[in-house]
């Protein structure tokens, strides 16, 4: 016996839309079944991984926090995937954009006025573009493969990042800690609250709405979604699938450099060696979440943010390792693959064929 996937005729309109949350309620079933098996109860658990964060103020504007880069990033990489184009680089997007508009408090603290701040925002949206603008180019041009590309370019930008905070741009007076100058107040992101929530959050608002209106309603969100599922009737249509590249990777770029200098100018305030606990990666399961609808990439936004928090939370009322929201990230990821691939294909068992099965008798002979 083996196992085929056969190609759904048609598929149910109504599964697609409840995949997302048949995966989560296969996700929490699942964490209920591994808390078991390392003897914690999965109640108290799940209360502590995701209720427990949602009871305090201060939790819920960190919530929005670590929220504000996954949806920047999650709506830029629903444009690239609509287009069937892959750009898994978003992590070193974010770290360059991060190095990019620093580049200004850093070198040049002494400038301090009104434009200092939209001139990192704009540094940081050039940088992710500039990163992002390579595997774009090098699939144009030779037809490299964007994933392996724009994967590498993350460990180049993240190594980037530790030389310059270990070397020409630490801290004279930070007492060799590895990490910048501290921003001054003209080169800080707006608070929106008492607290760590910044002006970050209305950008990812502002990034929901724009690209929403853009993919409904607009000739170009047309073309990204011809070219995505219909290759061929794009090209017959005229529209140019280099230039989707193009746009899709300077979108996507720009907008994981815009969260990766919101970041350290809204939250850290500085440069340090890690200034990402892996936004740019967990932005694919926030986009694939969200159906690759930004609507949808904001609530998944949220969800995954919560993840984050509840594996903190966990570490102090649980002992729990800090790796344990990687492991409901990676779980949720799953299932929601799982779920698409069997609203698309049903699995059915079949005996190899006489032929086929004679053929591996002969090669094995």
């Amino acid at each position: 016996m083996q196992l085929d996937l056969e190609r759904r005729a048609e598929h149910s309109r109504v599964m697609a839309l409840l995949s997302p949350v048949i995966a989560l309620v296969l996700t929490l079933v699942s964490g209920a079944i591994l808390f078991a098996a390392i003897g914690q109860d999965p109640l108290a658990a799940l209360y502590a991984f995701f209720i427990e964060p949602l009871t305090a103020s201060w939790s819920l504007q960190e919530l929005v926090v670590k929220a504000t880069p996954l949806v920047l990033i999650g709506v830029g990489l629903a444009v690239c995937f609509l287009s069937n184009t892959w750009n898994i680089g978003a992590e070193g997007q974010f770290t360059a954009g991060a190095i990019a508009g620093s580049m200004l408090p850093i070198l040049l603290p002494g400038f301090e006025n009104v434009l200092t701040l939209p001139l990192m925002l704009l540094m940081g949206i050039a940088g992710g573009m500039a990163i992002a603008a390579i595997p774009a180019f090098l699939k144009v041009r030779f037809g490299t493969n964007e994933i392996l590309t724009s994967l590498m370019l993350v460990y180049v930008a993240q190594l980037l990042l530790d030389y310059l905070v270990r070397g020409p741009w630490r801290d004279p007076d930070g007492y060799n800690f590895p990490e910048s100058r501290l921003f001054t107040d003209a080169a800080t992101l707006p608070a929106l609250a008492d607290g760590r929530m910044h002006f970050g959050a209305i950008f990812a608002l502002i990034a929901v709405l724009v690209l929403t209106i853009m993919l409904l309603s607009s000739l170009k969100g047309f073309e990204i979604r011809v070219l995505g599922q219909a290759p061929r009737a794009g090209r017959f249509a005229g529209f140019s699938r280099n230039r989707m590249v193009w746009f899709a990777f300077l979108v996507s770029g720009g907008l994981a450099g815009l969260a990766g200098i919101s970041e350290v100018s809204g939250a850290i305030n500085q440069l340090t060696p890690v200034i990402s606990p892996g936004y740019g990666f967990t932005a694919i399961i926030v986009a694939f979440l969200g159906r690759l609808n930004p609507i949808g990439v904001l609530l998944s936004g949220l969800l995954l943010a919560l993840s984050y928090l509840g594996g903190e939370a966990a570490q102090v009322s649980l002992g729990l390792t800090d790796k344990t929201a990687r492991v409901f990230q990676g779980m949720l990821l799953f299932y929601v693959l799982a779920c698409d691939t069997l609203i698309l294909y049903r699995i059915r068992f079949t005996r190899p064929s006489a032929a086929g099965a004679g053929a591996v008798q002969g090669k094995g002979a």
